[in-house]
C-alpha cells in the first residue's frame, strides 16, 4: 500500500469538498464542514473467463471514447532473481519490449507505435512483472499482434541489453546523490534484514554477471500462459474480442505453473540507530519503524482509519502537531503499510533541518505513543473515515481503474468483493 502524502490528500479533500457539497456554505473552521450522506456506491464487475491453457481474461467494454487498453499481470518478480544476479528481472522486463520481437527490431517497433499513436510497455517489478498498450479502436488488430508478439516471443537483442545494463549501471553511480533516496533505499533493509530479497539491492557487479541466456531463461520460465491474467477494457464489442484473444494467445502453449514461494524476511524485531552521513546537505531525513501488516489482516481496514488520524493529511496528528504547532519539519509522516504477499513496513518520520532533528524525532515519536495512549475520539474518527471515502470514488472513477484493481485482487488471491465491502468496513465501529 501507498502511503497518502500531502499534496495529494489536500488535492483529494479540495475535490471532495466541491463535489459532496457540504450542508453548510459558511463555516468558520474545516472542522465544522458538514456533507450530506454518500451515495450508493456501485462498483461495475468486468467478464471474467480462462482459456484453454490457463491464461485468465478480464474484458470490461467502455464505449465513452474510441480507445482500447490492454494490462497483463505475470506471475513473477525480483523477489525470486538469484542474489548474485539482482538486477536480472529488471533488465529482463526492460528489454523485452527494447529488444525486439515477432521479426521487428526494438527500433522499428517504435516507429510502428509512433506512426499510429499507440503504446506497448513491459517491465517487471518485485512480485509480478507487467506488459500494457493502449491505442486507438481502428489500430487495435494491428497493434494487439505486435503487443502479442512482445509477451509471448521477445528477441531480446544483444544491443539493447548492452544499453540497459549501462543505464543501471549509471544510475547505481547515481544513487547516493538525493539524501531522501539513500534513506528510502536503505530502511526496508533495516526493516526487512540486508539478506531479505525484500532489502536487496542492485549492485555493478550483480548487473555485469547478467547475460542474455538470463533473460531468455527467465522469460522462458515464468512466461507461460497459465502464469498470465489479460484485461482489457475500451471500445470493443466482448465477443468478437473473445475471438481476438483466441487468435493472439489459443496457440500459447500451457506450461508448469511458478512456483514462487513467499519471500524470506527478518521476522524478529532488532532494534537500534543507524547513521548515513552525507556532509553535502545541511537536512536530516528520519524514518523509524518496523514490520507493518498484509492486506489480508483482518484489521486492515482499521488500519487504514488509524494512518488517516496519524499522519494521512493536512488534518492528521502529525501534521497538526509536528509541523504546524510546533514548526519541527519541512515534512511528516506516520503509517502502517501493507503487502499483498508479505507484510509491508510501520514508517515513520521527518525531514528538519539538522539542528532540529532532536527534538523532531522526540515529536515523532510522541505521537505514535499518543496514538495509543490517547486514541481518537468520535470527532477525529468521522474526519479520518470522511477523507478515506470521499477520496475512495476517485480511484475507482474509470472502467479501466476498476478493471486493474480488480485484476490487481484477483492476482493477489483477495476476495472478489473487496471493493464492494470497502465502504462499510471503513464505516464500522471500532469494537
Amino acid at each position: 500500500m501507498k502511503r497518502t502524502n500531502f499534496r495529494f490528500a489536500f488535492a483529494t479533500a479540495v475535490a471532495a469538498a466541491l463535489v459532496a457539497a457540504p450542508v453548510a456554505a459558511q463555516v468558520e473552521s474545516y472542522k465544522d464542514i458538514r456533507y450530506a450522506p454518500l451515495p450508493d456506491f456501485r462498483i461495475e464487475k468486468p467478464l471474467v473467463y480462462e482459456l484453454r491453457n490457463g491464461l485468465t481474461v478480464f474484458l470490461m467494454e467502455d464505449h465513452e471514447l474510441p480507445l482500447i487498453e490492454v494490462h497483463a499481470r505475470i506471475r513473477t518478480g525480483s523477489l525470486w532473481e538469484p542474489a548474485e544476479k539482482a538486477g536480472l528481472a529488471d533488465l529482463m522486463g526492460t528489454v523485452q519490449r527494447t529488444g525486439g520481437a515477432g521479426g521487428m527490431t526494438g527500433d522499428e517497433i517504435d516507429d510502428f507505435l509512433a506512426n499510429r499513436a499507440a503504446e506497448i510497455e513491459t517491465g517487471v517489478g518485485s512480485d509480478s512483472g507487467s506488459a500494457a498498450m493502449d491505442c486507438l479502436k481502428e489500430r487495435f488488430d494491428e497493434v494487439f499482434r505486435v503487443f502479442a508478439d512482445v509477451l509471448r516471443s521477445p528477441a531480446f537483442a544483444q544491443d539493447k541489453l548492452d544499453l540497459a545494463k549501462m543505464q543501471a549501471s549509471a544510475r547505481i553511480a547515481r544513487r547516493n546523490d538525493n539524501a531522501m533516496q539513500i534513506l528510502m533505499r536503505e530502511f526496508p533493509r533495516l526493516v526487512y534484514g540486508k539478506d531479505s530479497p525484500l532489502g536487496r539491492i542492485q549492485e555493478h557487479a550483480t548487473i555485469a554477471a547478467v547475460t542474455r541466456e538470463d533473460l531468455v531463461e527467465w522469460h522462458r520460465r515464468f512466461y507461460v500462459p497459465n502464469n498470465v491474467y489479460l484485461g482489457i477494457v475500451g471500445d470493443f464489442k466482448t465477443e468478437e474480442m473473445k475471438k481476438k484473444i483466441q487468435a493472439a494467445f489459443g496457440t500459447w502453449a500451457k506450461g508448469p505453473g511458478a512456483s514462487l514461494p513467499p519471500p524470506s524476511y527478518r521476522k524478529e524485531s532488532n532494534p537500534g540507530v543507524w547513521f548515513i552521513e552525507k556532509g553535502d546537505v545541511n537536512q536530516a531525513y528520519v524514518s523509524m519503524g518496523h514490520l507493518g501488516i498484509e492486506m489480508k489482516n483482518p484489521d486492515y481496514f482499521a488500519v487504514q482509519v488509524m494512518n488517516e488520524v496519524l499522519g494521512g493529511s493536512f488534518a492528521s496528528r502529525m501534521f497538526s502537531n509536528v509541523r504546524s504547532k510546533k514548526g519541527l519539519s519541512y515534512n511528516v509522516f506516520g503509517y502502517v503499510g501493507s503487502g499483498f504477499l508479505h507484510p509491508g513496513v510501520l514508517r515513520a518520520g521527518l525531514q528538519t533541518k539538522a539542528g532540529s532533528m532532536a527534538a523532531g524525532v522526540e515529536a515523532v515519536k510522541a505521537e505514535l505513543s499518543g496514538i495509543v495512549e490517547n486514541p481518537p475520539g468520535d470527532d477525529e474518527m468521522k474526519r479520518a473515515k470522511d477523507a478515506i471515502l470521499n477520496s475512495f470514488v476517485f480511484n475507482y472513477d474509470s472502467r479501466a481503474k476498476i478493471l486493474r484493481q480488480q485484476m490487481a485482487y484477483a492476482f493477489y488471491g483477495l476476495p472478489s468483493d473487496f471493493l464492494d465491502r470497502y465502504r462499510a468496513d471503513i464505516e464500522k465501529p471500532l469494537e
